[in-house]
């Protein structure tokens, strides 16, 4: 075909992205655009969301790298399903390329965006790159969608050969991108409602070239991973999950990078990219997931949601210091140790007895990896209510798990200085020193540090119960 219009979403890079490879190789020229989306946009509360940050950055490098290789990438504003068609017929374009998504909002924007490209005779084609697997490209032998994650990975593990592993060669026919035409400005964050955050002083790099310094990093301690990913005082996961989430890397690239490592280490990581995978196919396969449990017998479980207690759990007043420790860093970083994802989520559902989706709400909205499959299964196991969820029964104490996992009190302290005198022997319970030595560690429990907002054991009989009432 003589044109052909890629659309950039969550696949912000040129190397290895598998829509990019077949407009290229199907068409004589291929103008790129990206479109940030007002209608994702204007549901964001926080003007100063990091994600927008990032994602302007991305886009920023994605342009000049373009630009390097002879191309151009079109930056617009507004709402993406009516952008696209019509920048499409202003350019005479024969087809729209673009990657698969898979959360239901998605979905059904590209349904929108095909009917009125095929209104103009346009086609529409989509491929898949954020996953390994998709859609029904893992089964079980009755044909049905895997549910419980063991087999699925085994699944996964037998069918992953290098054909699934291999790259998309973009950079082979990069000749083929149409040439830049009228030099336009990239929206701001401020001309878009936006503000700068706190992303640079975090460290956090957009782009291609921000995910493989911190690739790079990983590498070097991947096979490690399996031992120290628990701990989160320590340097032991890989930190590219936000990469992941906007495609600055290729899940190929990693998933290869891992499967050719044979450490303990990197199998676990692989296995850990495979989760996501599985998460993306429950979404797909089971779309109610977003608003309602997977398991239909939790559906309407009468969870208690008391409002100041979900205040305090946002806000890290809840006494437990782990907890407070890892909402502090949600809340000052938009990313929370996968440890503690977990640990937060147990004690929200099950010691606070607030319905799983305002936690997966308040995640969502502060976290900067947000990924609605990931986020939505990793919610509904810590609830009970998912497949594959861990038992009803199995509720994670605060106090045990900080001990085990945050043994010295090291990521404690980092996020809560205010018990920084507090002995390592109370640091993970302070209200059980006496007052004489919670004076000398100049933390009065009330004043310095706030009170247990409740008790554990008297939290889990009662979760326990709510769950045996259905």
């Amino acid at each position: 075909m003589d044109d052909a219009l890629f659309w950039f979403r969550r696949d912000l890079r040129i190397a290895d992205n598998a829509g990019l490879y077949h407009a290229l190789k199907s068409a004589r020229r291929v103008h790129c655009v990206f479109v940030f989306d007002t209608d994702i946009l204007a549901a964001l509360a926080n003007r100063a969301d990091r994600r927008i940050e990032f994602i302007h950055g991305c886009v920023t490098e994605l342009r000049e790298s373009l630009r390097a290789a002879g191309g151009d990438l079109i930056i617009q504003y507004g709402r993406a399903q009516d952008v696209v068609p019509q920048l499409a017929k202003l350019l005479d374009i024969d087809a729209v390329f673009t990657n698969e998504d898979y959360e239901p909002a998605a979905v059904q924007r590209d349904q929108v965006v095909e009917r009125l490209l095929k209104q103009a005779g346009i086609a529409f084609r989509a491929f898949k790159d954020q996953v390994l697997f998709a859609k029904d490209e893992v089964m079980t032998q009755a044909q049905t969608p895997y549910t419980v994650f063991t087999p699925y990975k085994s699944a996964c593990l037998k069918k992953l050969d290098a054909f699934y592993l291999s790259a998309y060669p973009t950079e082979n026919y990069l000749s083929n991108l149409a040439k830049p035409g009228a030099v336009t400005a990239v929206p701001s964050l401020a001309d878009m409602g936006f503000k700068v955050t706190n992303l640079k002083a975090l460290g956090i790099k957009p782009g291609t070239q921000g995910a493989l310094e911190v690739l790079d990093d990983f590498l070097e301690r991947i096979d490690s991973y399996r031992d120290k990913r628990d701990f989160p005082a320590v340097k032991g996961v890989s930190y590219l999950s936000v990469h992941n989430r906007f495609g600055t890397v290729s899940i190929r690239h990693l998933a290869r990078l891992a499967a050719e490592r044979r450490s303990a280490g990197a199998d676990t990581w692989l296995s850990e990219l495979i989760w996501r995978d599985f998460y993306f196919q429950i979404l797909y396969h089971f779309p109610h997931v977003c608003d309602s449990a997977f398991k239909p017998k939790y559906k309407d479980l009468a969870f208690e949601n008391d409002k100041s207690l979900f205040a305090a759990w946002c806000e890290a007043r809840t006494g437990y210091p782990i907890i407070d420790a890892a909402m502090r860093q949600i809340n000052q970083t938009g990313f929370m140790h996968n440890r503690l994802r977990m640990i937060v989520a147990s004690f929200l559902t099950k010691d606070l007895l607030i319905d799983w989706r305002w936690g997966e709400s308040y995640f969502a909205d502060n976290l900067n990896d947000f990924d609605l499959a990931a986020n939505n299964g990793g919610w509904q196991w810590a609830a009970s209510t998912g497949c594959d969820a861990q038992p009803y029964f199995r509720i994670f104490n605060p106090v045990s798990q900080s001990q085990r996992f945050d043994p010295a009190g090291k990521f404690i302290r980092r996020y809560l200085p205010e018990l920084a005198q507090v002995p390592d022997k109370f640091i993970h319970s302070p209200w059980t020193m006496s007052p004489l030595e919670l004076k000398m560690a100049h933390c009065v429990i009330g004043k310095d540090y706030p009170a247990c907002v409740v008790e554990h054991d008297v939290a889990r009989h009662k979760a326990l119960a709510l769950y045996k009432s259905v």
